[in-house]
């Protein structure tokens, strides 16, 4: 992901102070006068890597509206509202995953147990809508609440196509565009609003934010698929474990001659992780599966060449070639 701080630009250095402003409306809403909940509020913040779904509400206001007055209050609580919102779906997804390592530590599940981890996840988005209450703008507090729904939607979705091995492409889109791309397409559009942006300029960064998303998932799939668990600094390998078809497995499907198609599945069956990398890797899958993801990053950027030129709309246009350039 994009290294705010690597870059030599004054845009990147505002950034990167308003995300310091940011860290602390999350950890003081986070506050609790129970010192049990605060250590688990404080293990959970090493979560929060580069921190993409803030950066993107930052930074769709600045590109919306090119001027560091741009800038409120509400974009501040908005980025730490969608932060929450995030890291609780983190939570609950090691447990369903039953992973055991995010970001180079134990995961929540593993230090304390599923219990701990759905109550804290719970806790994460009862404090996101808790704050974005304070905002006093009921719009914001639907739209978060419609696209959380999506979230839950997608990963419900997912849960019922375990194993399924019929899925197709377009199911596997649909369901990665609720359960990732709703909401970096939200943290643009409310960016883009917030600012007062015009309701064209706010579409398109909606949009970009959408298909950013699903480029972000896929390469997220295939780094699972494919990763170095070390390099990455999380478990890998989860979503074979739990039977969950993405992109480089659905093409490897679609494209293995019918003789060997049997064999195939009963190494997805088996988590062979050895062997299916071997062979996604001897197969034109994971290339294909790039080169989807290198075409969605494209859209997202023919959606911001429509926008007037800034050093903003710049800086998320490098953002959106990070997103694929993320180290395995």
């Amino acid at each position: 992901m994009l290294d705010l701080a690597r870059i030599n630009q004054p845009i990147a250095e505002f950034l990167a102070r308003e995300l310091v402003e940011v860290s602390v409306i999350f950890e003081r809403q986070l506050a609790s006068e129970l010192s049990a909940v605060n250590a688990l509020c404080m293990h959970v913040e090493h979560y929060r890597g580069k921190m993409l779904r803030p950066t993107l509400v930052l930074l769709s206001g600045l590109t919306a509206a090119p001027d560091s007055d741009a800038l409120t209050d509400k974009h501040r609580t908005v980025a730490a509202v969608v932060e929450l919102i995030h890291m609780a779906t983190l939570v609950h997804d090691d447990v369903l995953d039953e992973a055991e390592v995010r970001r180079r530590g134990a995961t929540v599940s593993h230090l304390w147990g599923n219990e701990a981890a759905v109550m804290l996840g719970d806790y994460l988005i009862s404090n996101a809508f808790h704050l974005c209450s304070t905002i006093g703008d009921p719009s914001i507090n639907l739209a978060l609440g419609a696209v959380t729904n999506m979230i839950c939607e997608g990963e419900l979705a997912q849960l019922h196509h375990r194993h399924d091995y019929g899925l197709d492409e377009n199911a596997y889109l649909e369901m990665i565009r609720r359960k990732t791309a709703a909401l970096i397409g939200e943290c643009c559009r409310l960016g883009a609003k917030l600012a007062a942006a015009p309701r064209p300029v706010a579409d398109a960064l909606h949009q970009a934010g959408i298909v950013l998303g699903i480029a972000f998932q896929i390469q997220d799939d295939l780094i699972d698929l494919i990763g170095d668990q070390d390099a990455v600094g999380k478990s890998l390998g989860k979503d074979l474990d739990k039977g969950k078809l993405t992109l480089p497995l659905i093409r490897l499907l679609a494209t293995v001659p019918p003789r060997d198609r049997g064999a195939m599945l009963r190494l997805i069956d088996a988590a062979d992780t050895s062997a299916l990398r071997s062979r996604l890797l001897n197969s034109d899958a994971v290339d294909y599966a790039r080169r989807i993801a290198a075409n969605f990053i494209q859209s997202a950027k023919r959606e911001l060449a429509a926008l007037p030129e800034s050093p903003a709309r710049d800086l998320f246009d490098k953002l959106a070639d990070s997103v694929i350039d993320r180290a395995f």
